[in-house]
């Protein structure tokens, strides 16, 4: 199977499960390793120059130039490697992985990638060798595959690393709690007797679950039209401020007409009767994306699952649980959320 940028691979991906399985849950057992909170990116390297391909296939390789030129010069042969491209940001002892900063390298003026590029300089995480030459591993089992890539990759410096691994559950479930408080997203368990299957979802990954009473400020209108798309959160600051943090989603059809119904008393309305519409920060990935909203009076509370925080809104987009009409919406603040302990990310790379 030829793999190059012009017949690029899709990535094997993972499924959710709710807790770090044993070893004995699937035949040959399993390898444990940190779950980088980054862009899944796919090397390809034949031998003098790099080109670098994202989950989707589109190429990422403008904007990481000290990336591009740290692999052609570090790898010592032709390859193509699965990993994660991220950024780190913290003083020396307190660094922790940047979504943010990773986020901004995402630009389309060339002058701007160049100067972040020195400003927030990427590292690549490597955790899977799917070809050397021309010769493919995605055939091989895990386990293989695996020390090919340390064998090949090991001990080639900044800003190239291995994920870590582990056969050991407890240790996988420890990683699970202590490696969050350097950004990371969870633990992903890999079968050692499995082959490289691109675009299937094969491994396991294990997230943390938590919830958090929410005010709902606002909806926006679902692409098609019709309903309710997406429900816009906020919580109070110490200040008695209330900030947007986030978004929740992936309701059925019938739930968004339901919806739209179900929120018409709250929905603000100016002199002339029409609802009173705002606007979201644009994203730097779809900015063409609508980004008003209806607002909303902001006195519904809402209980929501979500993995994690970045700075002062989750990190992605939250799950709706339930309606929480015993909670007042001035009683939803910041301080509810569970903060993990601050754990140095180079411990994780060591």
């Amino acid at each position: 199977m030829d793999i190059s940028p012009s017949s690029p691979v899709a990535p094997m991906l993972a499924k959710a499960v709710d807790a770090v399985p044993e070893q004995d849950s699937v035949p040959g057992g399993l390898s444990y390793e940190p779950k980088w909170d980054g862009f899944r990116s796919i090397v390809y390297f034949d031998g003098q120059t790099v080109e670098i391909g994202s989950r989707g296939s589109k190429m990422l390789t403008r904007y990481f130039p000290e990336l591009t030129g740290a692999l052609a010069r570090l790898l010592p042969t032709p390859c193509v490697l699965d990993g994660e491209i991220v950024v780190r940001s913290g003083k020396p002892g307190h660094e922790r992985l940047d979504w943010e900063a990773l986020s901004q390298r995402i630009h389309p003026a060339e002058s701007r990638i160049r100067l972040l590029a020195e400003q927030t300089p990427a590292m690549f995480v490597a955790f899977d060798l799917l070809a050397v030459g021309d010769d493919s591993a995605l055939d091989t089992p895990f386990a293989q595959r695996r020390a090919a890539l340390e064998e090949l990759a090991g001990g080639l410096g900044h800003p190239i690393h291995l994920a870590q691994t582990t056969t050991d559950v407890d240790l996988a479930r420890r990683w699970l709690v202590e490696f969050e408080g350097a950004g990371l997203d969870g633990v992903v368990a890999k079968p050692l007797a499995a082959a490289y299957e691109p675009g299937k979802r094969r491994m396991l990954k294990i997230k943390h679950k938590r919830t958090a009473d929410v005010v709902l400020l606002g909806y926006r209108v679902h692409t098609s039209g019709t309903g309710v798309g997406s429900l816009l959160l906020g919580l109070y600051d110490s200040d008695g401020v209330l900030r947007n943090v986030g978004g929740a989603s992936a309701f059925s059809d019938v739930r968004r007409r339901e919806l739209i119904d179900e929120l018409a008393p709250l929905v603000m309305r100016g002199a002339d009767g029409e609802p009173v519409t705002g606007e979201t920060d644009r994203s730097r990935f779809s900015s063409a994306k609508d980004v008003s909203y209806v607002r909303l009076e902001p006195t519904r509370v809402m209980e929501v699952r979500y993995d994690q925080m970045e700075g002062s809104r989750f990190r992605h987009t939250v799950q709706f649980d339930r309606w929480r009409p015993d909670r007042d919406a001035t009683s939803c603040t910041f301080e509810q959320l569970e903060r993990p302990i601050e754990y140095d990310l180079n411990d994780v790379l060591a």
